[in-house]
């Protein structure tokens, strides 16, 4: 049976026993499955240290035991390098830049239960991918925000661009604008094609849902993630000049139309500082997040950083009893 080691600021972690070889270890995997599942209702993140795993292969085969129903990257943000079998880099963005907390397409109808990390290889310095339990940020914010969030849900505006961000093409996996209408169409999503042909959308989705196992109240989106406010203050100002007060390629408010403030933002932000956790990379970690209990990010690094990531256990938002009914959103 795993025994956790608890230490305030770090995610429970537990110590794989010495196996043979990769199949031995996942048989540990897959005969310790219901612990290492209620390990993970109860803390949200579970970190396992010893696997022998050191190629997207070797990812791969611990992915097919512990989450072996894969959940497609739907409606693409950020960019990500494709290792193969359903396994791909974490976000491609530069070291220096930290990337906040979110829980995964928490803007889509169908998102991913269970993510899995993987080092395969550890920075020299920072690269921690930190997490959050949004059980405690849902208890750390203003009430009058979680009470917006509940009755208002959160809307989501973006403008897509092949030189900032993503291009709609690469977002939606298509050359055809048909088929992105389409999906729009199915998904809940407002569109408009801009005269230089680029794409802009909008959907309005709820602020707080319901795990569809523990039943507990989460604070599940990214409202705060993809908010101006959110932004260095002297990137936000060239984007607006560039592209204006609506152009940005990503935005964010509350359902009810009023916008949201700095101090807002800096309150969201602040309860996700509070709440979160981390451990820092070595080889062969792997790192398993209840999406639903947990947001997750980046933190800055030097050296050469290799974390593999795989998503599964896919799960409908209806089944999560959203507070708000997800459905297209017009742009302001």
């Amino acid at each position: 049976m795993p025994t956790w080691e608890l230490n305030p600021g770090r995610p429970a972690l537990t110590r794989v026993p010495v196996t043979a070889d990769l199949a031995e270890a996942c048989e540990w995997l897959r005969q310790h499955e219901a612990e290492l599942t209620a390990a993970l209702h109860e803390h949200g993140t579970i970190f396992l240290r010893g696997l022998p795993v050191a190629r997207s292969a070797d990812v791969a085969a611990v992915r097919d035991v512990l989450i072996p129903e894969p959940t497609p990257y739907r409606e693409k943000a950020t960019p990500r390098s494709d290792y193969g079998n359903g396994v791909f880099s974490s976000t491609d963005l530069p070291p220096a830049q930290s990337i906040r907390m979110h829980n995964e397409n928490s803007y889509t109808l169908t998102f991913p239960g269970r993510l899995l990390f993987a080092c395969l290889t550890a920075p020299e310095e920072g690269g921690a991918t930190p997490t959050a339990d949004v059980r405690e940020v849902l208890a750390r914010l203003p009430g009058h925000l979680v009470e917006r969030g509940r009755s208002s849900g959160w809307i989501l505006t973006r403008s897509y661009s092949d030189y900032v961000s993503l291009g709609w093409r690469t977002a939606f996996g298509t050359e055809e604008r048909a088929d992105v209408e389409r999906y729009c169409r199915r998904n809940g999503i407002a569109w408009q094609w801009q005269p230089d042909g680029n794409l802009r959308t909008s959907q309005l989705r709820s602020a707080t849902v319901h795990h569809p196992v523990t039943g507990e109240e989460v604070w599940f989106n990214h409202l705060a993630f993809w908010n101006e406010w959110s932004l260095d203050p002297d990137i936000r100002e060239a984007m607006v000049d560039e592209f204006g007060p609506d152009g940005l390629p990503f935005n964010t408010g509350f359902g009810d139309g009023e916008p949201l403030s700095r101090e807002d933002v800096d309150a969201l932000n602040a309860a996700y500082d509070a709440a979160t956790v981390r451990e820092t990379w070595q080889a062969g970690d792997v790192m398993l997040v209840d999406n639903l209990l947990c947001a997750h990010g980046r933190d800055p690094f030097r050296g050469d950083r290799r974390i593999a990531v795989a998503m599964g256990r896919p799960v409908d938002l209806l089944d999560c009893r959203p507070t708000v009914h997800p459905t297209a959103a017009v742009p302001a």
